[in-house]
């Protein structure tokens, strides 16, 4: 592990725990450097900032060489960080520890997975870590888990334009092992709530429960569900490459005044 350079980043803001235990962990292994929001930024998928400036504030985060607050979202983040505040100083980005599991077609709005994706867009490996916990997430032996897994998985190699995602279930002797894992197909019971203000307009929340029974080997929603680490590795390419000749055979034309 010589010299390696860890970029780390998440959702949850700068001063989130899992970020914190997860640096503090990695610098055991390597040098690292931190780029991430600085308040809350769960669920914004890949936006990214375009029409007003980005701030990044320079602060100290336990375990890292240098670190930045950023005003931006995940995915600004790590473009700030691996364009300008880090340029050709990074070998590896790490996303998490997030509060919260990112499975399936969630990982389309998930900000921590999308800060990893960012970084395989501009050529780098990169890996994402959650937690299936909200209510009393324990972030230490997670962050353990990533440092010893990352020990191992960076004597490896793996596609450049595809990033791991792995969910943890929270850590304890129940744990059954490491699944390697295909996205599942979430969809939710009852996704929205609508509610009522005190002047009699109304609002919105969503919300939902994921159904467990309907989640099949090997899915990481079934691996969390039943005891797994899931490891899901992950493309940006959304091609349907099973219907290019299809669609193909169309032999789709434009209407010969142009379309007017």
């Amino acid at each position: 592990m010589d010299n390696l350079r860890i970029l780390a980043t998440n959702d949850d803001g700068i001063l989130a725990d899992g970020l914190q235990q997860l640096v503090e962990e990695l610098s055991q292994i390597a040098s690292v450097l931190v780029a991430a929001p600085d308040r809350e930024r769960s669920a914004t998928g890949h936006a990214i900032t375009m029409f007003q400036p980005l701030r990044a504030k320079a602060t100290e985060v336990p375990g890292a060489e240098a670190a930045y607050a950023i005003s931006g979202t995940p995915a600004d983040c790590v473009k700030l960080a691996v364009d300008m505040l880090f340029p050709k100083q990074i070998d590896l980005i790490v996303s998490g520890i997030n509060r919260g599991a990112n499975l399936g077609t969630d990982v389309l709005y998930s900000g921590t997975v999308s800060a990893a994706l960012e970084g395989v867009m501009l050529g780098l490996p990169a890996i994402a870590f959650s937690l299936a916990e909200v209510a009393a997430p324990d972030f230490k032996p997670v962050a353990s888990l990533a440092r010893n897994l990352i020990e191992t998985m960076w004597q490896k190699t793996w596609p450049a334009d595809t990033l791991l995602n792995i969910n943890v279930p929270q850590v304890s002797e129940d744990l059954k092992g490491i699944k390697v894992t295909t996205l599942g197909h979430i969809r939710y019971n009852n996704p929205i709530l609508e509610r009522e203000d005190p002047w009699g307009g109304t609002y919105y929340w969503l919300a939902g429960q994921v159904p467990e029974n309907n989640h099949v080997e090997p899915s990481d929603v079934w691996a969390i569900n039943n005891g797994y680490v899931s490891l899901t590795p992950i493309q940006f390419d959304l091609t349907d490459y099973r219907l290019l000749d299809t669609i193909t055979s169309w032999k789709l034309q434009l209407p010969k005044n142009g379309g007017r």
